[in-house]
């Protein structure tokens, strides 16, 4: 059985609070690992190295640290077999999810690469008679990032990569269900030149949480997870004075058009439904077929698609998905059906007696549909998290519209039409912070920002792209003249008032 610690100070350590958790491999059940839960004691001593490491990164000029960056970039792709087995067997999701998932963290690390232009500042010459102006952007000191069992590897590089291109040290405290990978990754950045201190991991739990957003020291907090717990992260953090950006649930609808390519439509909504067990915050959970020809239609062939989908280990290269993460969260999924089914929603397929042969005590599920469910449900308003679609029928596409605007979550929507028109009005109109046409998990590129509105989102600032530098760095403005050539004696004025 492995032993998680901490990776404090450039190496790994082991936990000194006594405190452990389990972590499973979800595909058997079994514990594959204990991990050590830290104390406050413990953050801190991460705090103190990062703090006295970090001015020195600072200082260093930020072609160097890009060359670090692309030096891990090198070595994860020489680890990403390896990266990706440890992912798939702690998380649960197959191994071409969790190459997914590297992939998508790792381009948000050759974003930060160019990290020498993104921290330029402006300049203006003869702002006022001898007057120059500039800016200059600078790092906040230590930030850090708490991150969620479901993207183990992405969401912690969409935290550090920027982090510690901007000259930060960061404090990563991944979820404890799958702490595997978050370790791996340090180790890389420790191979390929990042200084000690500048990025340590400690695992733990709601201990560890507060002591990171209670610490002086710390500057900047960004968590990903549900929306309750970004809440407290956000309130707290803002309350200690910290700049803090929290991103939480998600309730993504995806409209379908009586003119949509349904055969398209409904490999969207396989995939983007029930890819990665509905473990994403990006899935599309909610299905709003406009007219009821449409929703007939869509039934009827999404019925024995959903029936069809192969389940499987999460080693295996070719399941649509593997296990939910632990059996807790199985069992909460599960009652999400049981409570559809009393609402009055039919439920069209059932996957909850679903057993893998030679795996049965793995925290398997099969994909379930919901069909004429409700917005008054509470399969309809709360987060499921796992292989279950919803059905949603609307009469016309304004109905469909203000269902998505209505709901308190806005992450991301999709609409699949073929009326450019119908696209346009719908872009412009849906109050959510990220939209796909004909594209059902509309996750922008690196080099643009990731981020929902209402209450899928706390804070001014999103994830990677450009305001992930302005959210690690801070921003000074210098106002420079020299006396040479200047008129001297006293001014009461402003000088570019002049």
């Amino acid at each position: 059985m492995l032993d998680y610690g901490h990776f404090i100070g450039g190496k790994r350590v082991k936990g000194t609070s006594g405190r452990t958790g389990d972590v499973f491999e979800p595909m058997t059940g079994e514990v594959r690992a204990k991990v050590a839960l830290a104390s406050k004691a413990e953050v801190a001593a991460a705090v103190a190295n990062a703090q006295a490491a970090q001015p020195a990164w600072a200082a260093t000029n930020p072609q160097r640290r890009a060359r670090v960056l692309m030096k891990f970039l090198e070595l994860a792709h020489r680890d990403y077999d390896k990266l990706a087995d440890c992912l798939a067997r702690e998380h649960g999701k197959t191994i071409p999810d969790a190459k997914g998932d590297i992939q998508r963290g790792l381009e948000v690390v050759e974003f930060a690469i160019g990290i020498p232009h993104l921290m330029k500042g402006e300049y203006t010459e003869g702002a006022g008679p001898g007057i120059d102006i500039y800016s200059m952007r600078q790092p906040l000191g230590v930030v850090a990032g708490i991150t969620p069992f479901n993207f183990p590897a992405m969401i912690p590089l969409w935290k550090c990569a920027p982090a510690i291109a901007c000259g930060n040290a960061f404090i990563l405290k991944p979820s404890e269900r799958d702490p595997g990978v978050p370790l791996m990754l340090a180790e890389l950045f420790m191979e390929a030149g990042l200084p000690a201190g500048i990025l340590n991991v400690v695992n733990g739990d709601k201990e560890a949480v507060d002591a990171i957003l209670d610490d002086p020291v710390i500057q900047a907090i960004g968590f990903v997870g549900s929306t309750p717990i970004a809440e407290y992260i956000y309130g707290r953090g803002c309350a200690s004075g910290k700049r803090v950006q929290c991103f939480g649930g998600a309730k993504n609808h995806m409209i379908i058009m009586p003119d949509a390519d349904m055969d398209q439509a409904v490999d969207a909504l396989i995939g983007a439904g029930y890819g990665s067990a509905g473990e994403r915050c990006m899935a599309v959970s909610v299905a709003v077929p406009v007219g009821k020809a449409t929703a007939d239609k869509l039934v009827e062939k999404l019925i024995p698609r959903v029936e069809s989908l192969k389940i499987g280990p999460s080693t295996s290269a070719d399941a649509d998905f593997g296990p939910v993460v632990t059996a807790a969260h199985l069992k909460k999924v599960k009652d999400y059906v049981d409570i559809g089914i009393k609402e009055g929603a039919k439920l069209k397929v059932d996957g909850r007696n679903f057993k893998m042969q030679g795996y049965e005590n793995g925290f398997y599920m099969g994909g379930c549909l919901f069909d004429e469910v409700t917005k008054d449900m509470r399969i309809y308003k709360e987060e499921i998290f796992g292989p279950v679609l919803s059905v949603v029928r609307a009469k016309t596409y304004e109905e469909g519209l203000k269902l998505a605007n209505d709901h308190e979550y806005g992450n991301g929507v999709a609409i699949f039409t073929r009326d450019g028109d119908a696209a346009r009005d719908f872009a412009a109109k849906v109050q959510v912070g990220m939209v796909g046409i004909n594209v059902p998990i509309p996750v922008p590129l690196a080099y643009y920002t990731f981020g929902g509105w209402k209450r899928s989102a706390f804070g001014d600032l999103n994830q990677h792209g450009p305001d992930s530098v302005r959210f690690y760095t801070k921003t000074k403005t210098v106002t420079s003249r020299w006396p040479s050539g200047v008129k001297e004696g006293a001014e009461f004025v402003i000088p570019t008032m002049k």
